[in-house]
């Protein structure tokens, strides 16, 4: 077992050894840097306010499926500030 991750994190090593972001990422990242980071944070608040408003009209599953929508952009949110900060390959 031990030589299966040994041989696997080589084989991932040496898969892009010069640990660069595909095209993909790029531009994502390109467009999402455009975006201020606000519009994330009032998704965010958005979010917790339409789940807020369906739990009171007693719509228990829209409000958590719904509800749960904060955590994703507040981490895109945070994804989008290093992107600012640090850039990208």
């Amino acid at each position: 077992m031990e030589t299966n991750v040994r041989d696997l994190k080589t084989k991932a090593d040496a898969y892009n050894p010069t640990h660069k972001e595909g095209p993909v990422a790029k531009n994502i990242e390109k467009y999402t840097a455009k975006l201020p980071s606000d519009v994330y944070l009032w998704s965010a608040l958005g979010s917790m306010a339409v789940s807020a408003t369906l739990k009171v009209l007693r719509k228990d599953e829209e409000a958590l499926f719904v509800g749960q929508w904060a955590a994703p952009f507040l981490l895109l949110g945070v994804y989008n500030k290093l992107v600012k900060q640090q850039g990208h390959d």
